[in-house]
Order: structure tokens, then sequence, then C-alpha cells
């Protein structure tokens, strides 16, 4: 034996022993792969906030498997071909770390921030051009950062302006269509005049919001954020903050917004809370009557004596069985439609008497903020999009019961349609058939056209114009387009290059809350 070391010594020699692999730099992968959308500082941007306090119910394997498998719902995507598992799993490990001190961003800071650029009362009174301003579209280009109004009629564009980093895609209006009102992901409101095309205000209102929603009477504008917790009460012709309310349970628990609505006939704000199984309502009525917080489905008077909201915009707390992460109305805004959690079902909240009614059949994670209404063999029904299932369902809004789920070419992100056409158009937003657009007859149910507005590229989000008369579809790449198309013959009108116009918002379908739009 003694004899074979040294030869074995000299058959090793030159040979290199791999080396231990280095641990993986958590922080600069997060700068490489994350900070783009999620931002440098976690704190959100096209993303939401990488904090502790936004991850409190994922678990870690959880997350391991969305970095690896990417998330449908918020076009994240899939980094398993791009990361080894030690990576994703160091990057799971950094983004759970806490920050030293987790910002808040109070009054002081909203006013800091806020920003009138045009006096509101130096404004024109009438229009500053010749297009119908009931037909105007605002169309959000996200791929680089920027807004185009666009003439409903000639469809050429009247005012293109640089936008905050990140809109949300969905404009608000003022109820006559004159302001459009924008919220961008790292907070920032900012309202615009459609007269005269210039700025007006904006502030930021928090560190990542979620969206904003304009009161039935126009005076009030309500933003929700995920950080820091709150609903923020703006004044609609300033933007100035009249009312910050805490986002925070009975038990003290804190809560991101998931969504925030205006609901005209019932004067209020409605709001779905991520962390929370609850519904807040807000009243925007000049005098509205103390709300008791405990004024839900099982509340005593006298249960919770002195616990009341008093003032402007109280909260009415609805509780619910399970989380709600979006939703829309039914057209009498009594009932509303929303997104169980677990990602099986769906749930109905009557808003009269503050209760849930009724479970749906909604498995593979409905897009409800993209649903619509509409009558099919005389009677209500809506229909919505599913993010992971190839269909769309169709409910009865009066029994609550799955009339019919229609086939698709694979999961849909956005659904739209109007009141003078028989056809709803949707998406086929994910996976490998997403330049695909579905035409459906919702006189029969059945998909009557399929169309592909540009091959190899995602085609998304259609909104029609004021008559119903055309359909506007975006081709969501930064080489993008919008294509607009016939709404009944389906042939192709025009084609006006963009840089990925993630969506576009009719002001007359917007103001007069269309059953074929989202509200």
């Amino acid at each position: 034996m003694r004899f074979l070391l040294p030869v074995l010594a000299v058959l090793l020699i030159g040979v290199q022993i791999p080396a231990r692999a280095e641990t993986p730099d958590a922080a600069a992968l997060y700068a490489e792969h994350c900070a783009e959308c999620h931002g440098a500082d976690r704190l959100g941007g096209m993303g939401t906030p990488l904090l502790p306090e936004n991850l409190g119910r994922l678990r870690k394997d959880k997350a391991i498997k969305i970095i690896a498998d990417g998330r449908p719902a918020v076009q994240m995507p899939a980094y398993e071909g791009s990361l080894e598992m030690d990576e994703i799993k160091a990057l799971v490990d950094f983004i759970y770390i806490p920050l030293e001190a987790v910002p808040q961003w109070e009054l002081a800071e909203m006013n800091a921030s806020h920003i009138i650029h045009t006096d509101p009362a130096e404004l024109p009174e009438t229009p500053q051009h010749k297009a119908d301003p009931l037909n105007l579209f605002t169309v959000v280009e996200t791929g680089d950062h920027h807004v185009t109004i666009l003439d409903g009629d000639s469809f050429e564009p009247l005012w293109r302006f640089k936008s905050r980093f990140a809109l949300h895609g969905g404009a608000k209006y003022s109820p006559d269509g004159r302001f459009v009102y924008l919220a961008s992901r790292d907070g920032w409101v900012s309202k615009y005049d459609l007269h005269s095309f210039q700025p007006v205000a904006e502030i930021r209102i928090g560190i990542n919001t979620r969206n904003i929603a304009v009161s039935g009477d126009g005076r009030w504008v309500a933003a929700g954020n995920t950080l820091p917790h709150t609903l923020v009460i703006m004044d609609s012709k300033t933007l100035k903050p009249v009312k910050i309310i805490p986002v925070t349970g009975k038990d003290g628990t804190s809560s991101r917004v998931s969504a925030v609505y205006t609901a005209p006939p019932r004067n209020s704000f409605v709001a779905a809370l991520k962390d929370i199984p609850e519904i807040w309502e807000m009243s925007y009525e000049d005098d509205p009557e103390p709300v008791p917080q405990g004024l839900i489905h099982n509340y005593q008077p006298g249960q919770e004596e002195g616990f009341f909201d008093y003032g402007p915009f109280p909260v009415r707390r609805i509780i619910l069985d399970d989380y709600l992460d979006d939703f829309f109305f039914d057209q009498s805004y009594v009932n509303l439609i929303g997104a169980a959690r677990n990602a099986k079902n769906g749930q109905v909240v009557n808003m009269r008497v503050g209760r849930k009614i009724a479970d749906l059949d909604l498995s593979g994670m409905p897009h409800l903020g993209s649903g619509i209404t509409f009558e099919y063999a005389g009677r209500p029904v809506m229909a919505t999009p599913h993010l992971k299932d190839a269909a769309i369902s169709v409910i009865d809004l009066k029994s609550w019961k799955t009339i019919k789920r229609i086939e698709t070419r694979g999961p849909g992100f956005f659904m739209r349609s109007h009141d003078n056409t028989p056809y709803m158009w949707t998406d086929v937003f994910f996976g490998p058939n997403r330049d695909l657009l579905h035409i459906i007859d919702k006189r029969t149910l059945e998909i009557v056209k399929t169309l592909r507005p540009a091959p190899g590229k995602t085609g998304a989000h259609v909104e029609f114009t004021r008559d119903g008369k055309f359909a506007l579809v975006s081709v969501w790449d930064m080489d993008g387009a919008l294509v607009i198309y016939d709404a009944t013959t389906f042939e192709e009108v025009k084609r006006i290059k963009m840089v990925k116009p993630s969506g576009k918002y009719n002001v007359f379908n917007k103001i007069t809350y269309s059953s074929g739009t989202s509200h």
C-alpha cells in the first residue's frame, strides 16, 4: 500500500477538485431579477411590496413555488428556468427579512408631495378641441410609462403625456367625464383635464397603492393602499386628503386593501381587504348616520356599546367567512360578487342585509374584476374569465347557478361587451394561445369568431366606442398597437402603433357604468 500512495499522488497532480459552491448572493439576485417590479427597497413598484408584513399569510414553501412557477394573476414570470433552486430559496429568505423600520406614509408626507399644476379656477369652461368629450379613450401605455388620449370617432391620438411610473391600468373619470384620475403602483394619484389637455393636481398617498375610485357625486376620490394599510379619501378638486382610515380588524389585525370601488346608488365606497375576511362600506352622504362597527349579520343591539364610527365616511363592516380579493356589483348595486381566496368558489354578498347569501361554482381563480353582466333568455346573468382554467363561466344572477362553462383556448384575463352589441369579447391571456381573442354570442353562449391581432403577441383588453360600433384591442407588447375592429363584421379598421398599451377606457362607458365594462 505504501508503494501505491506516491503513484496516486502523481496521478492526482493537475486534477482540479470542484470548490464548494458559494452561498447565493440574495441581495444581488433581488437587484437583478426583482427590483424592477418590486422596488429596489422592496417597497413595491409595478409589483407588490416584498416585506414580511405583506407576506404574512404566505408560507415560504409557497413563495418558492410562486417564484419558480410564476403568478398568472399579476403577470409574474416563472424563474425556474433561469434560477437554480438554491438561488430561489435564498431570494425567499431575503424577502422575509424585516426592514429595520416599516415605512409609514402619514398626512405630513402626503401634503409635502402635493402638487397643483393648474389652478382649478383657471380651467376653461368648454372643451378646447373638437372631439366628442364623451367618446375619448384614455390609453395607458405601460411600456414607456405614457398615456394617450384618443379620439373615439377619428381614432386619432389627441394628446400623449408622460405618466408616473407603473400606472395601475384602471382610469377613473369624474361623473361628467371631464377629468380623468390615474393611480400608480407607488402611490401617486394624478388628475388631468380632458377639456384643455393639461395636468391639474398630483399627490402621493401611499407607498404601494392598489387602485382608486371616484364618488358618484364627483366630490371625492378614494385610494386603497397595500402599504401602509390605509384607505385615503381626497377632495376631488385638488386631491388634498380629507380622511385617512387605518385598515385594522376588530382583533387588531392590520390589512392591505385589495380593491376599492364606488357604489353610486348607495352613495358609498366599498373596499375588499386582503388580510381580514371583511368588506368595508364607507358612506359619502353629506350627513351620514353613525355606523356601529358591529353592524354585521350577527350584531345584537348593545353588544358593542360605544363602538361607533362618527363623522364623514363612517366604516360599516361586513364579516365574511373567507377573504375577498376582488369583486364587482350587479347593475342594481345590491349584490356584490367576489372571488373567494380558496380559488374554488365565489361568494355573493347582499349589501342591504350585510351578509353572504350564496356561494358560486367558480373554480379556476375567476377574474371578477373583469366580469360583465347582460340578459340571456330573459334573465340577468354574469360572465367572467378564469385565470387558471380555459373557460368562461356564465352564472344566473337570480338563482346563482352556473348556466354554462364556455371552453376557450386558454385562461383569460379581460372580458368586455356593450349594450349595443350582441357579442362579448375575451382574450386568451395565458399560455401558448395568448395571441387569440374569442368573440362569443350573448344570445347563444357560443364562440362565433376567433381573432389573432398579432401572431405570437398577447392580444388583450377589449374596449368599445361610445356607440358600441367598434372594438379596440391591445397588442400587449413593447412593439405593440391598438387594433380597431368593426364590432359587427369583426374586420380590422385601423391599427395604431403604441408601446405596450395595457388598457384603454372609454369615457361614456365608464361614467354610465355600462354593464359591459368594469366599474
